[in-house]
């Protein structure tokens, strides 16, 4: 498999002024192209930084992606810099400055001396003609490693990796066929997660690698699969995955890129049923990841915020003495937010949360993290109590993921 490194160049990246999207990009689409990354850096724009940058790459990797350095100004080094790792020169490139007087005619602009002399190119180089702008990439060989170098602007680099690079190095070089696939589950911490799928991980063949991805309410499993078919790659690891999720089946709800607010939307839509939320401790995130999918007012009808006590019993007809006797982070309590949602809003199905956020509240009987979570059918109202931890953040997020998990439960019920 060829192997594949993205050097930044810019201080604006390591003051943390401008992120660094490109890296990421870059090694998606290498990615999909079946090339490795082995590894990203970021350095600055200094003569000897980039040098060394450069030397220890090419001891590393087949492929050296370069970003960054080539504008019109004085502190842009990244051109005279790679003359000298090249033992070349600038020399005058007509098809650059051709194209630098193209797009300043279509903008109307008027060619200042410096964009001129981003006409000037290493001698050694064969230029990659840039459509959004003035700046030119530079493709050179030595030693049977290419280094690529293109401008920090992501709307020039961007094209020139699509419709120029990644297709020239596929055309020169026959490169592994890579497959991804992630596995989305809630419910279950990472440990107790390979613990439940040690067996089948460890018969997983050699050219599929499992790697877990853990967040706040959520575990990724990553399969990638590497070989010479990509279709055989597909099958092989379709295959796993069906066995996987024999195993995982009350944690999996869905793949890739798959977001549970747009799952349970989908469920409610196509049986043509609405939900509403009633929510406490997550102070309306539930109502905001639903709403954040389009199309979403086909199946959400509202929600009510009801923080404080005296707004659980005016907004959702929580009884005075159910706050009294259980207090408000209580089954008794959640169940009939729910249920008054539900009868409110006319839905078919309400999500009710009342817990302690953090990072204060917590008592002995109620620790920071004490969460209950309800959720409201036309058949029943089901209540679950969870301890989540002392991050508020977390907290509110892992409480929203998980009603949702819930709530799909009952749809697919």
């Amino acid at each position: 498999m060829m192997t594949a490194e993205i050097i930044s160049i810019g201080d604006e990246l390591l003051i943390g002024q401008v992120i660094n999207t490109n890296a990421a990009w870059i090694s998606e689409q290498l990615n999909l192209a079946g090339i490795k990354v082995h590894q990203i850096s970021t350095i600055s724009d200094k003569r000897d930084h980039i040098l060394t940058a450069l030397q220890e790459a090419e001891k590393r990797v087949d492929i050296i992606l370069i970003t960054g350095g080539l504008g019109p100004t004085k502190d842009d080094i990244t051109k005279e810099t790679l003359c000298e790792y090249f033992d070349t020169h600038l020399v005058f490139s007509e098809d650059v400055y051709k194209n630098i007087i193209e797009l300043f005619g279509k903008r109307g602009l008027t060619l200042s001396s410096p964009n001129q002399k981003q006409a000037e190119i290493p001698k050694a180089c064969t230029p990659i003609k840039n459509n959004h702008g003035s700046a030119a990439g530079m493709w050179f060989e030595k030693k049977k490693k290419i280094f690529i170098s293109m401008p920090g602007v992501p709307f020039e680099m961007k094209p020139m990796v699509s419709e120029y690079i990644i297709p020239k190095i596929q055309k020169q070089y026959r490169a592994q066929a890579i497959v991804h696939k992630t596995v989305l589950t809630q419910g279950i911490g990472e440990s107790w997660l390979a613990q439940k799928i040690e067996t089948w991980e460890d018969n997983l063949p050699d050219n599929i690698k499992l790697a877990y991805l853990p967040q706040p309410g959520i575990v990724r499993l990553r399969l990638t699969a590497v070989g010479k078919n990509k279709k055989a790659l597909e099958h092989q690891v379709d295959d796993k995955i069906k066995k996987l999720l024999t195993i995982i089946p009350d944690y999996f709800f869905g793949f890739d890129n798959d977001q549970l607010s747009e799952i349970v939307g989908e469920l409610l839509r196509k049986k043509g049923q609405s939900v509403s939320t009633a929510e406490s401790c997550t102070g309306g995130y539930i109502a905001h990841l639903i709403t954040s999918i389009a199309g979403s007012s086909d199946y959400f009808r509202g929600s009510v915020v009801a923080y404080a006590n005296e707004i659980k019993q005016q907004e959702l007809d929580v009884k005075k003495k159910s706050l009294i006797d259980f207090g408000a982070v209580s089954e008794t309590v959640v169940k009939q937010m729910a249920e008054g949602a539900r009868k409110k809003f006319q839905t078919d199905f309400a999500i009710a949360t009342s817990g302690i956020a953090g990072p204060g509240g917590g008592t002995g009987e109620k620790p920071v993290g004490t969460t209950w979570i309800a959720i409201s059918t036309p058949e029943k109202t089901i209540a679950q109590h969870y301890l989540f931890g002392e991050n508020r953040e977390r907290n509110i997020r892992k409480t929203a993921l998980t009603a949702l998990k819930m709530l799909r439960k009952e749809l697919l019920s």
